[in-house]
């Protein structure tokens, strides 16, 4: 399946709502922080309702640990400065999905030591901004997985 890693994520409830979002399409969640929340905060556990328990969440206290946790796996970088749209990517099973913080997104620094081809975002209308952070990783996500048959899907 794939990995789903949130790169310091700053609202609780986008969070929740992410770990119910991986409960129920199989791929892992990676947290790396700092977060801009109480990881015990009532939002979080509101937004991801009883999903908690069905989810693979791990948290990385920072960039280079998430990096060297991930062990060499392909790492596509989801981002409104993405080269290409998310659906012309062919994505593998084990690949990471790396998404930004809803308030900056990700950092240059980490966006660009990620091959241009590797740089995806989601078409949007010429004016506007951005999505929704659970919104685009239920977007990217759905689409990897589809693209995988829905593999362990009923």
């Amino acid at each position: 399946m794939f990995h789903i890693a949130l790169f310091e994520p700053k609202i609780a409830p986008n969070c929740g709502n992410i770990i119910r979002l991986a409960a129920n399409n199989g791929c892992a969640l990676h947290l790396i922080e700092p977060l801009g929340f109480d990881f015990e905060e009532k939002k979080l556990r509101r937004a991801g309702l009883d999903y908690h328990d069905l989810a693979r969440v791990s948290r990385h206290a920072n960039y280079d640990a998430f990096l060297q946790a991930m062990n060499g796996r392909r790492i596509i970088a989801c981002t409104t400065k993405g080269s290409r749209p998310h659906t012309d990517v062919a994505y593998q099973a084990g690949d990471v999905l790396l998404f930004g913080s809803e308030t900056h997104g990700l950092p240059d620094e980490v966006r660009n030591a990620i091959a241009p081809e590797f740089r995806i975002r989601i078409p949007m209308m010429a004016d506007a901004r951005s999505l929704n952070l659970a919104n685009a990783v239920a977007i990217i996500s759905y689409e990897a997985w589809r693209q995988q048959g829905f593999a362990g899907a009923v």
